[in-house]
């Protein structure tokens, strides 16, 4: 089969052959229609990954079609359109991942191939309102997004909600999750351009996150603070955060693009009773209850752009970029 290997640190992907996969007991083989990139692809690419193993094959998103079956794996499978979930050996605990636990992509051989086997129970019958495109930009993102709401954030319809970042896969889904279940969600963003597309997705509004006392501006502009807030950023921006957040509020965080939060003044955190939370990926049934939010309101994940097979190192420099509004994909069929 054809598959996008990265050979080394900094190393750009390259489109060749490798050896085929074959399922083993109790798993699939699924023909990648559609796959779709994250940041960790580009982290591991530039050696700033734990566990790097070379050469490997990148990619924890992706839709297909199984073609074959191992032994012990339901027959029936055969010929379905599935998604994958990226995220195996969770564990136990509903509260926190395994040691076992490990993303598709590394050191599992991931989705930028023509083929990949995995474990029949993490593969999903294509939700019918979505393309293998749409669907290949839903799974690692969506588990994230529907985690860090749902489960770690607990949001509630009518509520106020903060999304940092908007533009990226995680806070786009965010964003149309909340909106679908009846929050008033706002967001922030350095591009204007960006924060307009975030209205048109049903935003109530933004702020530009470069612009001076942001936070203060916003909280009167929505008519009060937040209940919720989801970020990805952290750095020494965060103290702004606590400073949008009502009595009470969640604040959960995916992520540290910013790097270590420099500041965080404790009274700020315990006179206004704030509950500071980390979030990462989410359980089997984390993903099984995204999967059901998004038939149910029949969410559409946003695609920035499709690249053809061959031009997976020029996808990855777009997601580099960081310019991308949605999920940058690959059409590998």
């Amino acid at each position: 089969m054809q598959a996008l290997q990265l050979n080394g640190i900094n190393e750009p992907l390259h489109l060749q052959e490798v050896e085929t996969p074959q399922p083993g007991a109790g798993e699939v083989l699924v023909e990648i229609h559609a796959a779709a990139l994250n940041h960790r692809d580009v982290w591991i690419q530039k050696g700033q990954y734990a566990g790097l193993r070379f050469p490997c094959i990148l990619g924890s998103d992706g839709a297909g079609v199984i073609t074959a079956v191992g032994p012990g794996a339901d027959e029936s499978l055969r010929g379905q359109a599935v998604l994958i979930n990226p995220g195996h050996n969770w564990g136990d605990n509903p509260h926190a991942q395994s040691r076992s636990f490990t993303i598709l992509g590394l050191p599992e051989q991931g989705t930028f191939a023509q083929y990949v086997r995995v474990a029949a129970h993490y593969v999903w019958p294509l939700p019918k309102h979505l393309s293998f495109e749409q669907a290949a930009a839903l799974p690692l993102g969506g588990v994230t997004a529907y985690r860090a709401l749902f489960t770690r954030a607990r949001l509630q319809a009518g509520e106020r909600v903060l999304i940092t970042g908007i533009g990226g896969g995680v806070a786009l889904l965010a964003l149309q999750m909340a909106v679908a279940v009846g929050a008033e969600v706002w967001v922030t963003s350095g591009s204007p351009q960006k924060l307009e597309r975030a209205r048109q997705l049903g935003a109530r509004g933004g702020a530009n996150y470069t612009a001076e006392k942001w936070a203060t501006g916003l909280v009167k502009e929505a008519g009060g603070s937040f209940d919720v807030i989801i970020d990805s950023a952290a750095g020494p921006g965060f103290e702004a955060l606590l400073d949008a957040a009502a009595p009470g509020g969640r604040i959960v965080f995916y992520g540290g693009t910013l790097g270590a939060i420099t500041n965080l003044p404790p009274a700020k955190i315990f006179w206004k009773q704030l509950n500071i939370m980390g979030s990462t990926m989410g359980t089997e049934q984390d993903f099984a209850d995204m999967i059901r939010l998004v038939e149910q309101h029949k969410l559409l994940p946003v695609v920035d752009q499709v690249f053809a097979f061959a031009e997976g190192e020029a996808a990855l420099r777009r997601m580099d970029e960081g310019q991308q509004f949605g999920k940058i994909v690959l059409k590998i069929r």
